[in-house]
This record gives structure tokens, C-alpha cells and sequence, in this order.
């Protein structure tokens, strides 16, 4: 698969794990890349892999002028938008796992904020952009299965990343008509840099396939979707997870 000269923002792509496994698979396929990342110095470092097709970007996706900036600089730098990418995320990283009734507040604005409302925000600046294009574009979303299966502990989480995939059907319904697509990426136990294998055997023993899922695997997926070969694919999840979305009480 190829995204030759394919333009294309990844948000949150430039630390290990996932959104670098991404960069680095966009980038081996040909594409420009706009990487836009808090941690401007692994930014600067996953851009210079590509040296000459990326652009390393600052932004805090909890601030609206900061996603506006972004997305500005980026449609500059590219000459325009054909792909983006939406891979901050997540919920160890920021707050902890509790039961739904002692949430906070406060824990549950962050994982809205970080997980579901910047998304809709970069949707809403960069619909226009595609509008304006004419040739349409896709926007994909790293989600989990959380959003469509129960995990104690992760309430708020679970019901971002359902919201992400009812994004991607309002996507599809509004505007494919308008060439422009959005697809969820449901992904499971992932080892990465934040997540490690930290969960511990009980949960391998609970995936069918035996073992954790890598960021390469989701990068390829990604690869798909952001490419011509998914170009009748919109509104859908791709679930990535090694078969425990699937997996019954009495399997």
C-alpha cells in the first residue's frame, strides 16, 4: 500500500508506542506528515526520520486556539489535507482506574478532554479544509474496544471511545457524499511505551490469540484506512485486539 504524496496530520504522533509506529509507517509509504505533538523534542525527532517530508508541530489538544494553530500550520507546510490521525488518547497515563462512583469531576473532564473532545474540535476545523479541497479526505481514530465492551474501572474511558466511533457514523452519514470518511481503530491490549506489559499475565490469559498486540499492528491498519485500498470503508471500526472483543463467557 502506498500514501505517495498523500498530506496527512498525525495528532500525537511522535513518542514510542503507537503514534510513532504510525509516523514511521506513513512516512515509509510515502506520505507527507505533519507531526503535531506536546513533547516538541520527540516531535522534532520522529520528523527528522523523514527529513524533507515532515513538519514538527506544538500543540495542546486541550486548547481549542492551539488545535486551530495546528491545523493552519499544517494545510500551509502541506499545501493542503488529504489524512489525519487522532492517536492521543488513553487513561492510565492520566488518571486511575476506579469504579464509576468514585470518578471525579476533575478525572472525568480529563479523559473527555483528551480522549473525545479534542477529536470533535479537529473535525470541526478540518471538515472545512476538505470542504474547500473538493477531493474530500478521511480522518482515523485510534479508539478502543472499551467503546463497545464493559472494563471495570474504565467508565469514562469506555464511553469516550464509544463516542469516537458514533463521530465516524456521523461522519459517514453527513458528508460521503462530500468524499470524506472517518474510521475508528478499536484497539486491545497494546504493548507500548505507556502501556508496557504492565497489566499482567490475567490479562494475556484472557486474550484468545495469548499474547499482547504491538504498535505495528495497529499502524498497519491505520495504513489501510488512510489509504485508497479503504476508499468504499467509512463510519466502521476496525477492531484490533487479538480476539478478546469476540471471546465469551464460555470460551
Amino acid at each position: 500500500m502506498t500514501l505517495e504524496g498523500k498530506r496527512t496530520l498525525i495528532i500525537g504522533g511522535a513518542g514510542d508506542g503507537i503514534g510513532r509506529a504510525i509516523t514511521r509507517s506513513f512516512g515509509a509509504a510515502g506520505a507527507r506528515i505533519a507531526i503535531a505533538d506536546l513533547d516538541t523534542r520527540s516531535a522534532r525527532a520522529a520528523a527528522a526520520e523523514w527529513e524533507g517530508r515532515t513538519l514538527a508541530i506544538d500543540v495542546d489538544v486541550r486548547s481549542s486556539d492551539g488545535l486551530e494553530s495546528m491545523v493552519h500550520e499544517a494545510v500551509a507546510w502541506l499545501g493542503g489535507l488529504d489524512v489525519v490521525v487522532t492517536v492521543v488518547g488513553g487513561q492510565v497515563a492520566f488518571v486511575p482506574a476506579v469504579p464509576l462512583h468514585e470518578i471525579t469531576d476533575q478525572d472525568w473532564d480529563t479523559i473527555y478532554e483528551l480522549n473525545l473532545r479534542y477529536v470533535a474540535r479537529t473535525l470541526r476545523l478540518v471538515i472545512p479544509e476538505f470542504l474547500s479541497q473538493g477531493s474530500g479526505g478521511t480522518v482515523i481514530s485510534i479508539g478502543s474496544v472499551t467503546g463497545s465492551m464493559a472494563a471495570p474501572g474504565q467508565a469514562a474511558y469506555g464511553v469516550m471511545k464509544a463516542g469516537l466511533a458514533s463521530l465516524a457514523r456521523t461522519v459517514a452519514a453527513e458528508y460521503s457524499n462530500k468524499q470524506i470518511r472517518m474510521n475508528v481503530i478499536a484497539g486491545g491490549a497494546i504493548a507500548t511505551g505507556a502501556s508496557g506489559n504492565t497489566q499482567g499475565d490475567d490479562w494475556v490469559e484472557a486474550i484468545p490469540q495469548g499474547r499482547f498486540g504491538n504498535a505495528t499492528e495497529v499502524a498497519s491498519a491505520a495504513l489501510y484506512l488512510a489509504g485508497d485500498e479503504s476508499s468504499y470503508v467509512t463510519g466502521q471500526q476496525l477492531t484490533v485486539d487479538g480476539g478478546v472483543s469476540v471471546r465469551g463467557p464460555f470460551s
